[in-house]
């Protein structure tokens, strides 16, 4: 298990490795200087910098610092925010981000298995039919569609009411994030639910179903103590990827919602070429990305001897 474990955490390593120098890459292809009109407030700042990140260096030269700053934990200045680092802004906003992405997956798991038994439990009949074809739209339909929807249908809401029942936008109670984490959740819960539908149905006709159904047990039984539970199974091994993929893809939600997360403010480094801010956020959601994976891996392991074995 040892050797396993180390083999995965190497190749995480290798991965963050390959994101870092590809965003580096990326960064440096991207016409435009990034400290071109206000982001230098004079010459002196403006040389600093320069002499700080290697700007006035070969490319090769850069990379070499950009990677020596990355191994000590330190991603820069931003060079659009006055007097933050970028690492301050990672620890201040990403709780943020990821408090909205725990919801957004609870909503996602719960609304899933429900859906998915449901369709699986009244298959090829209305009830499956109208859910299978939201699914359809919950995975095709963009993320900022239903955003823009579901702040458009808090306006109606509020306005029948005549009071702000739910806010429309910002952060602070929990009423604020309802509506985001429902949006922020909906793709992953359609993926859910087409698979848990699927693992429903095979379940169906196994031998322990037919056994149960040969000794008198009640249909409600059935379902709940041997379809429901272990057709949820491979529902639980893609959480972990699915965890790190809600909690790090918020950004256009974020923005729509006004949300302080750590995705809005790389949508806004991206606007305003924040150099720092870009390589040191998509790194972090890299590393973060990787270590979800591994930590899923790892668990494999210890569930199926099998797969440390191949």
């Amino acid at each position: 298990m040892l050797a396993y474990t180390l083999k995965r955490l190497l190749a995480g390593i290798v991965t963050v490795w390959f994101i870092a120098t590809a965003t580096f890459t990326a960064m440096h292809m991207v016409p435009g200087d990034p400290l071109m009109n206000d982001k230098a407030v004079s010459a002196e700042i403006r040389a600093n910098l320069e002499r700080k990140y290697g700007l006035d260096k070969s490319a090769p030269e850069q990379y070499v610092i950009f990677m020596k700053n990355m191994l000590s934990g330190d991603f820069g200045i931003s060079f659009t925010q006055q007097n933050r680092q970028v690492n301050d802004i990672i620890r201040d906003h990403f709780p943020v981000s990821a408090t909205l992405g725990i919801m957004a997956i609870f909503f996602a798991t719960i609304g899933g298995v429900l859906w998915g038994a449901l369709t699986a439990l009244y298959r090829n009949r209305l009830p499956d039919i109208i859910i299978m074809f939201l699914v359809i739209l919950g995975i095709s339909v963009p993320s900022f569609v239903f955003a823009a929807l579901g702040q458009l249908l808090l306006v109606n809401i509020n306005s029948l009411f005549g009071a702000s029942i739910i806010p429309v936008a910002g952060w602070g109670t929990f009423s604020h994030m309802l509506m985001p984490s429902m949006v922020l959740g909906l793709g992953t819960m359609a993926l859910l639910t087409r698979l848990m539908r699927s693992s429903m149905l095979e379940i169906v006709n196994e031998d322990y179903i037919r056994t149960a159904r040969a000794k008198g047990l009640s249909p409600s039984r059935i379902f709940f103590r041997h379809q429901l539970r272990n057709a949820i199974l491979p529902v639980i091994t893609v959480l972990g990827p699915q965890i790190a993929a809600i909690t790090t893809g918020g950004f256009v939600v974020e923005l729509v919602f006004a949300i302080p997360g750590l995705g809005r403010y790389f949508v806004q480094a991206v606007q305003q070429l924040d150099y720092t801010v870009i390589m040191g956020t998509t790194v972090f959601y890299g590393a973060f990305l990787v270590l979800m994976v591994i930590l899923v891996d790892i668990l494999y392991g210890f569930i199926d001897p099998r797969v440390r074995l191949s």
